[in-house]
């Protein structure tokens, strides 16, 4: 997934606290899962569910994050938790895409204590092959931070607890408001609009939506969007999880929208990493980028006042109220075998504080704190956008990679799949589909 980061400073709004502003965050989290989230329980904050046993000396931690932005984030983090509990916690670093494609290996070894990951199938995976030790006595003592549905994502095929969500951000058209302002440009809400705004920024020699895919993930955000914007999210997570087939005409349709999109995209898209596009649009080179909030993370500190951003366009379903959107999560989850589990344990559960996430994403106000009680105070008003879009939508999803089966999602399957079609977008949508579908059937059992 987003191998978010880049050297930037974040910058830092500050504002009251406000119970509107935490009413916005708890309502956001509240519907990220509400479709899934029955039958999922927390537990009091204050230990209510069984206090967990007194812990001393050292807990490993490795973090997917490398680069300076989400790194910090990290760091403060870790940073606060081991000042809160005195506790020792060396941080070890992997690069991000490739700590993804070697996860299940590198699990499978002498992995640290705690490793940052994902939530929804992302976890469960890990958790049903044995890989990962439940923390369901962690949700004892802090589950009441978190809605049910940010339970319900942290939960395993076999009902127990595997991961403490941290921080979450929505995919979103990102723009600069100095150049809408000065070239009069509206924020589109329509396809209709969408078009007629790229025609406008082609004729005054912009690129319209900057674009990359040279590490593969980034175009399944594209895919989503489409896919929810077209056929809703129920189709989306259906046919991710298996249950609804890629050969179907609805999934054609899709790649039939994205064929009429490209034209307005930054052409030789696989040969740019996802910071080069957004380096794009941060230089007023493209006028938009549909990607995930952290894309501002290549804006230069100075200017983070004038990012703003909007939901993609609706396309004139069935499907324009509802919104959907990727919204993905991350998370600590513990290893199979801790060499320290009392310490890893109250590390995580100092991590499940809203005290913990505040100081997450004062390092990287590209996204906003997992828990529902956070403390907005210091928010952004970016990060107060994000949690109104958020919370405005009626269909989450995870993003592809999270929300289907990884040996599907990876390099071998839909991240060359997805680049196969840029580069011949007028091929046999019907073959094109067919193999995907091969490619799916082809697993094993899991």
């Amino acid at each position: 997934m987003p191998d978010k980061g880049a050297p930037r400073a974040s910058t830092r709004r500050r504002g009251s606290r406000s119970l509107a502003s935490l009413a916005v965050l708890a309502t956001t989290f509240a519907l990220i899962f509400s479709a899934c989230s029955s039958g999922a329980t927390t537990a009091p904050a204050d230990g209510g569910g069984g206090a967990l046993p007194s812990a001393s000396g050292a807990t490993s931690i490795r973090s997917n994050e490398h680069e300076p932005v989400p790194s910090s984030s990290v760091a403060a983090m870790v940073d606060y938790c081991t000042n809160k509990t005195g506790l020792t916690a060396p941080v070890a670093i992997t690069n991000h895409n490739d700590f993804q494609d070697q996860f299940n290996t590198f699990m499978q070894g002498t992995p640290e204590d705690i490793v940052k990951w994902f939530t929804g199938e992302r976890v469960r995976f890990p958790a049903r092959n044995g890989l990962l030790t439940p923390i369901d006595d962690v949700w004892a003592a802090v589950g009441s931070n978190y809605t049910e549905g940010m339970a319900k994502a942290s939960t395993g095929d076999d009902g127990k607890k595997y991961a403490v969500p941290i921080n979450a951000y929505p995919w979103v058209v990102n723009y600069r408001k100095s150049l809408f302002e000065e070239k009069g440009y509206t924020v589109p809400k329509t396809w209709d609009e969408f078009v007629t705004l790229a025609t406008k920024m082609q004729a005054d020699g912009l690129v319209p939506l900057a674009f990359a895919d040279k590490d593969g993930w980034p175009a399944q955000g594209t895919f989503d969007i489409l896919n929810m914007r077209l056929n809703g999210y129920q189709f989306h997570s259906e046919l991710l999880a298996g249950k609804q087939k890629w050969t179907d005409p609805k999934v054609q349709a899709v790649f039939a929208k994205w064929a009429e999109l490209l034209p307005y995209t930054q052409p030789d898209p696989l040969g740019r990493t996802w910071q080069e596009g957004a380096q794009a649009w941060a230089n007023n080179e493209a006028g938009m980028y549909f990607l995930g909030t952290f894309a501002a993370q290549q804006v230069p500190p100075e200017d983070q006042a004038d990012v703003d951003f909007f939901p993609f366009p609706t396309l004139g379903t069935e499907w324009d109220s509802e919104m959907g959107i990727d919204a993905p999560i991350d998370a600590w989850i513990l290893s199979k075998a801790p060499k320290n589990l009392p310490a890893a344990k109250a590390m995580l559960a100092c991590f499940a504080t809203p005290e913990a996430q505040a100081q997450f994403v004062s390092k990287d106000p590209s996204t906003i704190a997992a828990v529902s009680n956070a403390d907005t105070s210091n928010y952004t008003p970016q990060q107060k956008r994000m949690a109104e879009i958020i919370g405005a939508s009626g269909g989450i999803a995870q993003y592809l990679d999270r929300d289907t089966r990884s040996d599907f999602a990876g390099a071998q399957g839909m991240q060359a799949l997805l680049q196969d079609f840029l580069k011949n977008p007028s091929q046999d949508l019907a073959a094109y589909t067919q193999k995907i579908q091969g490619v799916y059937d082809s697993l094993p059992p899991q």
